[in-house]
């Protein structure tokens, strides 16, 4: 009898799970839009930190700020600064676009042969995005704009016609701990990069697991800290994807000064960090085959030097020793013509070990196995 009736009883259990599941996904995101299309009017009406740069800008980005609308300006909520650069001439999808701050600093950045394209699911914010197009594009002094905005849920890319292998680089900023469904959003990260593409983002990540009351507090949400990822949880989902060893490039502590939302948030701590990944064939750890690397200094912004992480750095013309998946970051994307890899994988030494050597003469061509 039992076994008649198990299965049955596993299909409801199924549904009803499934059925809970798709309330409290919508449920967040009605709560999310209801946030940024109502309840903010401007940035100045936000309760935390966690939405708002800490640091100035670069002094060339403070240079492209200039140009930027300040109605646009003022209905941003950011947690970083996530604008790549080596970018001229990409088509790069800024995800969660809101006013489209990041959009028309974007199109500086690409250039007129560029494209950006910015998403989002909430009318009020892409409205003064659209509206403000035709200004941007003579302000630039472009003959036309290079980017367009799109209404639509960043789980979802296809059905705003975003096609596969067709974006090289995806950024967002403070908005994918938003999403009910965050592995949606980094499967389609990963279908609409270009082979060789780059996510660079920046969110607001937990030291823990949120309690569900907390991810469904519209204010904790709105804030962008109910829906914070756990950052052991996030490299698992990164893995899961496709998108392995992704890389830290920066994260400092939020801090929480609203005694409201002190009191709720309890012993969690919240992390503000920008991250980057590459949809490549890396290993899931990083090995030793003795290669080197040249930063040759020929990206305008950065001509003394360039970071690649929070642990990597390359000063122009000096050798740097590296791990395969490094290597490949640096070889197989758009970075390759900017950087000199020496060596290959034919003799694997074991796990790579990035801490500091001391100096020694490299023999770039063959380079010896105390390189790595």
């Amino acid at each position: 009898m039992n076994t008649d009736i198990q299965p049955s009883q596993d299909r409801d259990a199924s549904a009803t799970s499934s059925s809970t599941s798709s309330t409290k996904d919508t449920n967040i995101t009605n709560n999310v839009k209801a946030y940024y299309g109502s309840v903010l009017d401007t940035n100045e009406d936000l309760k935390t930190s966690a939405c708002c740069p800490s640091e100035a800008p670069p002094p060339h980005i403070q240079a492209l700020l200039n140009n930027i609308h300040p109605a646009v300006q003022e209905k941003f909520y950011g947690c970083g600064s996530p604008l790549p650069v080596a970018a001229e001439g990409c088509t790069i999808l800024d995800l969660g676009c809101g006013s489209g701050r990041d959009v028309y600093l974007l199109s500086q950045l690409v250039g007129e042969q560029g494209e950006v394209i910015g998403i989002d699911m909430t009318e009020e914010q892409l409205t003064v995005a659209r509206d403000h197009i035709d200004w941007h594009t003579e302000k630039f002094g472009y003959e036309s704009p290079n980017v367009r905005f799109k209404q639509g849920y960043i789980e979802d890319l296809t059905s705003i016609g975003i096609k596969d292998d067709s974006v090289d680089i995806i950024i967002s900023n403070c908005v994918i701990n938003l999403s009910a469904n965050k592995e949606a959003v980094f499967k389609e990260i990963f279908r609409v990069l270009k082979p060789g593409g780059e996510l660079f983002f920046s969110d607001v990540f937990a030291d823990r697991r949120i309690p569900e009351k907390l991810q469904l507090n519209p204010t904790l949400l709105g804030e962008c800290l109910g829906g914070a990822l756990y950052l052991g949880d996030f490299q698992r989902l990164m893995e899961r994807v496709g998108l392995s060893d992704s890389r830290i490039i920066s994260q400092r502590e939020l801090s929480i000064d609203d005694p409201d939302i002190k009191a709720m948030a309890g012993m969690i701590t919240f992390y503000s960090v920008t991250v980057r990944a590459f949809k490549l064939n890396l290993d899931e750890s990083r090995e030793n085959f003795a290669q080197v690397a040249r930063y040759l200094g020929t990206i305008p912004e950065c001509p003394e030097g360039f970071i690649l992480d929070a642990d990597l750095q390359f000063a122009t013309e000096e050798p740097v020793p590296i791990c395969s998946n490094t290597a490949m970051m640096l070889s197989k994307t758009r970075l390759a013509k900017h950087f000199k890899v020496h060596g290959d994988c034919a003799i694997h030494y074991g796990a790579f070990d990035p801490s500091p050597k001391p100096e020694t003469d490299i023999n770039l061509e063959q380079p010896s196995t105390g390189c790595c």
